[in-house]
């Protein structure tokens, strides 16, 4: 399978969105936000503009990743800017062929280009502890409340930058989801049915575990 890596074009913006949209429909809850997020992401003054590509196939487009800045502070009020990755996503008809892989390797070295320490995400440690992720735990990497959450995962790409020190980290507040201007953004799509599926379980089961 011939698959092309390229920035994301203005072109793009909807096919991108659509493709999300059915990556993580009814996944982690009945529908899903994140094509909502990848609208809100590229206004935002956190977006990283030059991580922003796509994966071809003959054309298509079957996967997106999107990268914000974010950032760790320790006890004394240091901080150290990281990035995050996400929305991730694989369209489910080309997923389990190594194209989110691609899309990591691919954006990685450029991250550490732009200078950034570590890649720093809230995901499944099932998709990414392959990938080199530790469990933010490891490096004293906390969220700011001090509590250590299971999907709380960093890619160090500079040995020892968190040595010494507790962090906690913030991501953007990009992230945040208004609801009720998603479901006005989400109206633009085809209708698709709100369904339950076991994944939603597995996800509100790690949302809520934290490692110790």
């Amino acid at each position: 399978m011939d698959i092309v890596i390229r920035p994301e074009e203005e072109t793009d913006f909807i096919k991108v969105e659509e493709l999300t949209r059915e990556a993580f429909w009814n996944l982690y809850k009945p529908g899903c936000d994140e094509h909502y997020t990848a609208h809100k992401l590229r206004t935002s003054s956190d977006f990283i503009k030059n991580l922003d590509f796509v994966a071809e196939n003959d054309g298509h487009i079957v996967g997106s990743i999107m990268y914000s800045k974010s950032y760790v502070e320790n006890e004394e009020a240091q901080r150290i800017e990281t990035a995050t990755f996400g929305p991730l996503c694989v369209h489910p008809k080309y997923q389990r062929r190594g194209i989110g892989t691609m899309l990591i390797e691919h954006t990685k070295d450029i991250v550490i280009k732009n200078g950034y320490p570590a890649i720093i995400i809230l995901g499944d440690p099932h998709n990414y502890c392959k990938h080199g992720f530790k469990t933010g735990k490891d490096l004293n990497i906390s969220t700011m409340d001090g509590k250590y959450p299971s999907g709380l995962l960093v890619l160090e790409l500079k040995k020892g930058v968190f040595n010494d020190h507790k962090w906690g980290f913030k991501v953007s507040d990009s992230y945040e989801v208004n609801m009720e201007e998603m479901e006005l953004f989400d109206k633009k799509f085809p209708l698709k049915n709100k369904e339950y599926q076991y994944s939603q379980d597995l996800f509100s089961i790690m949302i809520r575990s934290y490692v110790e």
